[in-house]
């Protein structure tokens, strides 16, 4: 049987056969690899295009750093500017308390005292103002929530309802940005005295 398989050259032994795959499969693979194998002009297509990529996001990350940047520089004194209002607010106390102190009424000395108290309120809302700092303008005005927050409401038929009429403290901006809003009084039309009257009615009914 083994002088058969000799004399016969076509017959193949399993190992033969198992041999000629891994040719076959080895010569089929390198045909694909080379059918893979990019061009130059591919690989520099790609190149471009990944380096273009990593521009604009270095770009974009440039933008932001600059934009953070101006934003500290323009409101990085927000949290003291708001802090020092509280010495503007001092002095209007100040200013009320003497005024309403009965043994200075009408004194040489309350006088001199209150412009001093004036000049150094407009010193510091001219500091205030040198460094982007400014007041909010509320009386007569209509009332703004992105500027003022009412506190009260109060009866006047002179006024268009939602009017302030009293500013019970100022309000300032930084920049374009609120520093604080205005906490002020607004108009509202008084009650007829008709409708006072029913509602009077109407309760000693309840009762």
């Amino acid at each position: 049987m083994e002088k058969e398989q000799n004399q016969n050259p076509e017959i193949k032994s399993p190992e033969e056969k198992a041999i000629d795959n891994d040719a076959e499969v080895t010569a089929s693979n390198d045909t694909e690899n080379e059918k893979k194998e990019k061009k130059p002009e591919e690989i520099i297509l790609e190149l471009e295009d990944k380096l273009a990529r990593t521009f604009a996001e270095m770009e974009n990350q440039r933008r932001r750093f600059e934009k953070e940047k101006d934003e500290a520089f323009e409101y990085g004194g927000f949290a003291f500017a708001k802090e020092a209002l509280s010495l503007i607010d001092n002095l209007e106390r100040s200013k009320q308390i003497l005024k309403s102190d009965g043994s200075l009424k009408d004194s040489e000395a309350l006088k001199k005292t209150l412009e001093h108290l004036d000049i150094i309120n407009k010193d510091l809302i001219s500091i205030f103002q040198k460094n982007n700092i400014k007041p909010i303008e509320s009386l007569h005005k209509k009332l703004d929530p992105n500027l003022h927050q009412a506190m009260m409401e109060i009866e006047d038929d002179n006024k268009e309802p939602g009017t302030i009429v009293q500013e019970i403290q100022k309000g300032f901006t930084i920049k374009n940005r609120l520093l604080r809003p205005s906490l002020v009084g607004v108009s509202k039309k008084k009650k007829s005295n008709d409708k006072k009257n029913e509602e009077n009615k109407e309760k000693l009914e309840e009762k």
